[in-house]
Order: structure tokens, then C-alpha cells, then sequence
């Protein structure tokens, strides 16, 4: 009695521990979907906002957020097509891998960008416009490149899996119409064959039936002296290794 008292009290625990376990892998799954909806909401606005100072009057704000704008797109697309790839293509990995270092200079550009744009010195920022231009364009490039090149792989390895599904098809097309004409000739042995047996059972061979059935039952020569129709003899017939040998015919 004690024992079936300790075994519940085991599964009692140990369902609560599974409940508490559950619970808090749920709220930690739904706090990670909270925090990424709070962190897409706030790349919206900022992108928005970027936007919207991008379209504004010249100067050093619209510029500085053109290059905020055009650093954090380069960088989410190559990032996006990376981590889709990765999936299929393992050796995007190490690409993966470098794209992550370079995401730090661009953590640290996009940072210096944003604080220009607080920044009261309008003069001081303008003169490191160029700087801050030339960094934008140098990472912006890689990551271009990182994501161009792992498109172009993706596209050259469907291009091959196309090239050699389409001869695969071409092999098979030609085997289906060797297998259609193989039947045909199938029959026309069938059908010769047929026509042989038919002649051998009628004691003639198969050209002096049609012969015989034209001349009104023998043949007439030169002279006009009827010629004895005799059939083929069997032992000198000629038979060949795929030929079926004829069945003697069975008398009643």
C-alpha cells in the first residue's frame, strides 16, 4: 500500500514539474514573439522616419539619412537571402559567418550616423560627410556582394538541376517511342509468323497461297502443263533463334 502511495506521489510530481517545464518554455516562446514584434515595430518607424527625412530639403540630415537608409537595407537583404540560403546550401556558412563580421561595422556606422544626426555642429558634421559616405558605401558593397553571390549559386544549381532533369526527360521520351516501335515490329513478326503456320498447315508455303487462291487451285507453266503444288519441307526450313517453332497440328 505504501509503494502505490509513493508511485502516485512520484507521478504527482513529476506531472508538475512536466506543467511548470511547459509553462515556462511557453512564456518564453511568447515573450521572444513579443520582443520581436516590438523590435519590427520599431525598425517601421525608424525606417519611416528615415524616409521621410530622406525626401526632405537638401542637407546634411536628408543626407545622413539616406545613408542610414541605404546601409540597413543593403544589410537586412543580404541577411535575409544568407539565412534562407544557409538552409539548403551548407557552404553558406562560412558566408554567413562573414557577413556577421561585417554586420559589426555596420552596428557601429549606423551608430555613428544616428548620433551625427543629434549632433548641434551642422559644420563639423558636414565635413565628415565624406568619410562617413565612403564607409557606408565600402560596407554596403560587400554585403551587396555577399548577397549577389549567393543568389548567383542558387540560380547556377537550378539551372544544373534543370539541365539534367531536361535530359533526363529526352532520355525517357526516346525510350517510350523505341518501346512504341518495338511493339509495332512485335506485331508485324506476330502477324508473319501467323501467316507461316497458316501455310505450313495448309501443306503450302506462304507465297503460294496467295498463289494458288489467284490461280484458281495450281499453277500453270509455260507450256500449259499443270505443276504439282508441294509444301515446304520442315527439315529444310531455316528457323531462327527468337522464332517460335511451329506446333504440329493434332489429328482427331
Amino acid at each position: 500500500m505504501e509503494d502505490a502511495f509513493l508511485i502516485l506521489a512520484l507521478l504527482f510530481v513529476a506531472f508538475v514539474a512536466l506543467g511548470v517545464y511547459v509553462s515556462v518554455k511557453a512564456v518564453k516562446a511568447a515573450k521572444r514573439g513579443v520582443d520581436r514584434t516590438i523590435t519590427q515595430a520599431r525598425r517601421t518607424v525608424e525606417d519611416t522616419t528615415l524616409r521621410a527625412k530622406s525626401y526632405g530639403p537638401g542637407g546634411v540630415t536628408a543626407e545622413l539619412a539616406q545613408l542610414r537608409l541605404s546601409l540597413r537595407t543593403s544589410m537586412r537583404a543580404t541577411q535575409d537571402a544568407l539565412e534562407a540560403g544557409v538552409a539548403e546550401d551548407a557552404s553558406l556558412k562560412e558566408s554567413l559567418e562573414l557577413f556577421r563580421r561585417l554586420s559589426a561595422h555596420g552596428h557601429e556606422l549606423d551608430a555613428d550616423l544616428k548620433r551625427m544626426e543629434r549632433d548641434p555642429d551642422r559644420a563639423r558634421v558636414a565635413a565628415q560627410l565624406g568619410e562617413l559616405r565612403e564607409r557606408t558605401e565600402r560596407i554596403t558593397h560587400s554585403a551587396d556582394a555577399l548577397r549577389w553571390a549567393a543568389r548567383d549559386r542558387a540560380r547556377k544549381f537550378a539551372d544544373d538541376d534543370l539541365a539534367t532533369l531536361s535530359a533526363q526527360i529526352d532520355v525517357e521520351a526516346g525510350a517510350l517511342r523505341h518501346w512504341s516501335a518495338r511493339e509495332q515490329d512485335d506485331l508485324s513478326w506476330a502477324e508473319a509468323e501467323s501467316e507461316a503456320q497458316t501455310a505450313a498447315g495448309s501443306g503450302a508455303a506462304p507465297g503460294q497461297v496467295s498463289s494458288s487462291a489467284a490461280g484458281g487451285g495450281g499453277h500453270v507453266d509455260g507450256d500449259g502443263s499443270p505443276r504439282e503444288i508441294t509444301g515446304r519441307d520442315p527439315r529444310q526450313q531455316t528457323f531462327y533463334s527468337w522464332q517460335k517453332s511451329a506446333r504440329p497440328e493434332t489429328t482427331n
